[in-house]
């Protein structure tokens, strides 16, 4: 069967959930096999660079370093970059997210997005996908948001945004960030939003867990040293519930005021998707297991990000925390691309309007 490949290059790569979900999706008509091939990759994060090439190229990152970039995206010459047919950019979402300070264009990350803009107008790849939380649309009072589509579709690309909700695509999670597709106006094509391939209430944090179960022999299944107060405050609290949870006895209780609704102590609820993975902040925001006693292993939170098993994340146990809790989940990813694959190829599939 012949191929017809789609070369992808990223910026601010990750540990490779977007590359894991190009390689992943596919689409035949019966006489050519459509594919997506990850050539060229860059972060700033050394231990994200090695654990990028070691999964995504299986080499070492001295080995790739031809084609992995390990550099600040502010130093990289644009114009020398190799070229690429689909682009990626999960530009940093420190200064759009609701939980930080929310400074926006204003901040120190929020502009690297115009490092994204800067490759698309020297080297015009038909097709690009760009990824932030879902507080880019409010942020700078929502002038951000109009701001970035605008330079992306003066760049020469058609675009279509979306607010995807990941637990409506597979992964058991309730991650929702914003996708903006854009096709090169050249090419007449325009992508559709492909329609959720799971109802809430299928997907659940219990089973993505336990289904195959995890062993010690696992790679990034180190424990999390617990203090007694902690365990003693994890006692009370109730699958779904907080560290605000009225069956906690005062002399276990945080001096915190006016955060009842956070995910401070928050035990997953077994029978629904987690609440979102993240990949920083001090204690009690780790993820806590809905009967044992303890925060979750990286490896359980990469698995609710839907990384495969035989992913191994390098570097200490922190920096694989903040790889996985940054990273785009693989399996929702796969559903945008293979809608790429079959815009290209001219093929219907069911789709639903954008939702911004």
């Amino acid at each position: 069967m012949k191929k017809n490949s789609y070369k992808l290059g990223e910026f601010f790569c990750g540990p490779g959930g977007i590359a894991i979900g190009a390689k992943k999706a596919k689409y035949t008509d019966g006489k050519i096999m459509h594919e997506i091939l990850p050539t060229w990759a860059s972060d700033y994060d050394k231990d994200t660079c090695e654990t990028y090439a070691r999964n995504i190229h299986d080499q070492n990152l001295e080995e790739s370093k031809s084609y992995i970039f390990h550099n600040d995206v502010r130093k990289l010459d644009i114009k020398s970059l190799p070229t690429c047919d689909g682009f990626a950019f999960g530009f940093p979402c420190n200064d759009f997210s609701i939980v930080g300070e929310t400074k926006g264009l204003n901040g120190k990350f929020g502009p690297l997005y115009s490092y994204g803009v800067n490759y698309l107008r020297h080297h015009q790849p038909k097709w690009f996908i760009a990824e932030n939380v879902s507080g880019l649309s409010s942020s700078n009072q929502g002038m951000a948001f109009k701001k970035i589509t605008e330079e992306l579709a003066q760049s020469g690309y058609k675009l279509t945004t979306n607010l995807y909700k990941f637990e409506d695509y597979g992964v058991p999670q309730a991650r929702h960030r914003i996708i903006i597709v854009g096709i090169h106006e050249s090419l007449n094509l325009e992508f559709k939003v492909p329609a959720p391939t799971h109802k809430y209430g299928n997907l659940n944090c219990f089973d993505a867990i336990t289904k195959p179960p995890i062993t010690d022999d696992f790679y990034n299944h180190e424990y999390t040293k617990q203090s007694k107060s902690v365990i003693e405050r994890l006692k009370y609290i109730k699958p779904g519930d907080n560290a605000w949870s009225d069956d906690i006895p005062e002399s276990l209780r945080l001096n915190v005021k006016g955060a009842r609704l956070s995910n401070i102590y928050k035990r997953l609820d077994p029978k629904k998707p987690a609440y979102t993975v993240t990949g920083s902040g001090g204690g009690g925001t780790h993820m806590y297991h809905w009967s044992e006693n303890r925060a979750l292993t990286n490896r359980e939170r990469a698995r609710l990000q839907t990384f495969p098993d035989d992913h191994v994340f390098f570097g200490s146990k922190e920096s694989v925390r903040k790889q996985v809790g940054m990273a785009v989940p693989p399996v929702g990813m796969q559903v945008i691309f293979e809608a790429i694959l079959k815009t290209f190829a001219g093929q219907n599939y069911e789709t639903i309007e954008p939702k911004l």
